[in-house]
């Protein structure tokens, strides 16, 4: 066997694999014992059969698998041995010429393989990356406690619709003929919900304004909403195709009116926002939530962080030179049910993330960070968090953010994004101790214009 590497631009390689008779015969015809010993062949015991019979059979469909398994282990095992920076998979060389696998000659197999440009991508107390800390002012936390109001309100039977209320109403539809007299066989559906504020046209809408409890609107749910035949067939209890046979008016008198109304600033609001007993009054409510929108905000200054590095890091590094053919082809390779048209417009873009890549690869080399099972485990839990905060649960026991997190990492389609994760939170947390740092306090709604603008 003889393996030749050569790079002469140092990015595009060629990797010639010579095989010869010796070097996989042995495997051949141990494998085709083992298929004599299980061959059904009609006319002779199990193991019975010929050899030459399997030979003819078996023999070159076996030469193939052998020389395929020896082929890769051998490719793979050359470039780790002499740490070559494979980007994508080998893929079957131009200049590969026609095998024979019928004849005892060697083979040889040629692959192209895509090099990763040699570049030194380093930071040290040198390198300057802006850093934002976002203020948490007295706006944002009156948001977050009617946030917790609202999530914590209820509705009241009230007397008088009011729009600017949320008000919703609940009552009895009738459908008017012509004369505007109640149709007979028409449409009734009793308990109807509306919440007229949320009508398309006006002029429906305001027939609804100042109503009371026990009055009855003359309205047209198709003129209320006219681009919607979902709303107005979920609302009269018909299907869909049918909306078109109820156009006219309809009665609509008014049995309930429910107000919404958000919970009072009290103790029983702060119980059920952090939990029995954990805050006391309105100053520790308002601190607990300055606190807890400062740990999302340190997320969000940390996000910002590691994307200047990665703009600080490309400018200092320069272009990289990458085999632009070559890496299309990989890509079109991997992308076939997608074609050329999809490679070319996206190539682009894949070639500027995986540049990034390489840099980060380095920087976390030289960090010596490594991710290990409990790294990924918190990493889950702060997501579970996340995903429970949504909701309005800011304290969630951490035996359920525990189980919450070992549900997601069981699942393999999660992991790869927690691991990705879990470097990113690492990576930012060492350069944040090597880099020199320049500190800037920033408003939420500046910082997220500046992200808008990235």
């Amino acid at each position: 066997m003889n393996i030749q590497f050569e790079a002469p631009d140092k990015v595009n390689g060629l990797m010639t694999i010579t095989l010869e008779t010796a070097d996989y015969q042995p495997e051949v015809e141990k494998t085709l014992k083992d298929y004599r010993k299980r061959a059904q062949i009609s006319g002779f015991r199990p193991g019975q059969a010929p050899m030459g019979m399997i030979k003819r059979q078996f023999g070159t469909s076996v030469k193939v698998d052998v020389v395929n398994k020896m082929l890769g282990e051998k490719l793979y095992g050359y470039v780790q041995d002499n740490k070559i920076h494979m980007l994508g998979e080998p893929l079957p060389s131009e200049q590969q010429a026609q095998l024979d696998f019928e004849s005892d000659q060697p083979l040889v197999f040629k692959f192209d393989i895509a090099v990763a440009p040699e570049f030194e991508a380093k930071l040290s107390g040198k390198d300057k990356v802006p850093f934002y800390n976002i203020t948490v002012d007295d706006k944002l936390i009156d948001q977050q406690v009617e946030m917790y109001q609202s999530r914590a309100g209820h509705y009241e039977k009230v007397e008088t619709f009011d729009a600017e209320q949320r008000d919703m109403l609940k009552g009895d539809l009738r459908e008017l003929d012509a004369n505007g007299n109640v149709k007979e066989g028409g449409i009734e559906v009793a308990d109807a919900v509306l919440m007229p504020q949320y009508m398309k046209v006006d002029d429906q809408k305001k027939l609804f304004e100042g109503s009371k409890l026990g009055d009855i609107i003359t309205w047209n749910p198709r003129k209320a909403y006219p681009e919607s035949d979902v709303e107005v067939s979920s609302l009269l209890k018909i299907q869909k195709e049918e909306v078109k046979d109820h156009e006219g008016d309809f009665t609509y008198q008014i049995t309930e009116i429910s107000r919404y109304v958000k919970a009072e600033i009290n103790q029983e609001l702060f119980d059920q926002t952090f939990g029995e007993g954990n805050v006391k009054d309105e100053k520790e409510f308002r601190q607990k939530i300055a606190d807890q929108i400062g740990q999302q905000f340190k997320a969000d200054s940390d996000y910002k962080f590691l994307l200047d590095v990665r703009q600080h890091m490309e400018k200092k590094v320069g272009k990289l030179e990458f085999p632009e053919a070559l890496l299309k082809r990989v890509m079109l390779n991997n992308n076939k049910d997608k074609g050329a048209d999809f490679v070319e417009k996206n190539f682009e873009a894949s070639i500027k993330e995986l540049g990034w890549h390489l840099i980060k690869e380095q920087l976390v080399a030289a960090q010596g960070i490594k991710i290990e099972d409990d790294d990924l485990k918190q990493v889950a839990k702060e997501a579970a968090r996340a995903q429970f905060a949504q909701y309005g649960m800011a304290n969630v026991p951490d035996e359920y953010l525990e189980n919450y997190a070992q549900e997601m990492l069981k699942k393999r389609e999660n992991v790869d994004g927690l691991v990705d994760r879990a470097v990113d939170v690492k990576l930012t947390a060492a350069l944040k101790n090597v880099v020199k740092l320049d500190e800037k306090a920033i408003s939420l709604e500046d910082f997220q214009k500046m992200l808008q603008e990235k």
